[in-house]
């Protein structure tokens, strides 16, 4: 197993914004055996667009770790650990798979065919490690939706101009949040933006994203809306008016989506099938 330490860091906004805005309290990450300050590296088995394909990060010593339970969430100061699953300008549908020891990233299958999004997404999209939408929680301010179980959990997309690689691990910080309803389940979308990208300076929250990022926020809503349809499906449906949250917003879901994981991974909340490992 990875080493374990254990990591309860502080953080503040009070920052008051159009569109939707929320102020938000101090607030406790939990952090049950992450590593601190992980160095991994990534290690593919298999080969890219089949079946076997597994993407799986290892530590200094070579031991396979996890990257939803063993990359801490919270850096501090408002940054957060983000691995990237799928990679901007990319189709290929993969996902931690929650279900395997050590939860590689795969590409997610449908009647024993790997699936594609119907064209490319436009920006690095992924996950917050240490995080899960508990699919027995009802949000009485989005439509009173339940989570919708994804693997690890909140899925973020980063708006960054370099394309990443598959299981990369960034410093993001979060700009803004939109509520995403697939069929009766919430899927919360974080906006957020690597450190190291040049503009990251220029933008903290929502209203920044629209300044300097303009059109970004529409595209991304219109984006998860839309891709279902060429297969046939409704369009997915957005709550909080169809309008993205602002940061403060956003830094409470991951805050709740971040406790319903210690409580999953203290087994108050019952596993199913996936592993814990």
């Amino acid at each position: 197993m990875a080493p374990v330490a254990r990591a309860i860091a502080l953080a503040g906004a009070f920052h008051h914004y159009s569109h939707i805005t929320i102020r938000s309290p101090r607030r406790l990450y939990h952090s049950c055996r992450a590593i601190y300050n992980p160095k991994v590296q990534i290690k593919e088995e298999g080969q890219p667009q089949t079946l076997d394909y597994r993407v799986f990060l290892v530590d200094h010593s070579g031991k396979k770790v996890s990257p939803w339970h063993d990359i801490p969430l919270h850096l501090g100061d408002g940054v957060f650990n983000f691995v990237v699953e799928i990679p901007k300008d990319t189709s290929a549908k993969m996902e931690v798979a929650t279900d395997e020891l050590y939860t590689p990233i795969k590409q997610d299958t449908k009647k024993g065919k790997l699936r594609y999004y119907p064209y490319n997404i436009h920006w690095n999209y992924g996950l917050l490690p240490q995080t899960w939408e508990d699919p027995s929680f009802s949000n009485p301010k989005v439509e009173g939706a339940l989570g919708d179980n994804d693997p690890v959990l909140v899925d973020v997309v980063e708006i960054g101009e370099r394309r990443r690689k598959i299981g990369q691990i960034l410093k993001v910080k979060p700009l803004a949040a939109l509520a995403m309803i697939d069929k009766g389940e919430l899927d919360w979308k974080i906006v957020a933006i690597s450190l190291d990208d040049p503009r990251a300076s220029l933008v903290n929250d929502v209203d920044d994203v629209e300044k300097h990022f303009p059109g970004t926020l529409v595209a991304i809503r219109d984006w998860f809306r839309d891709y279902k349809i060429p297969d046939g499906k409704p369009a997915n449906r957005f709550a909080l008016g169809n309008k993205a949250a602002n940061k403060d917003y956003a830094l409470k879901i991951i805050n709740e989506t971040n406790e319903s994981w210690a409580k999953l991974m203290k087994r108050s909340i019952p596993s199913g099938d996936l592993s814990l490992l």
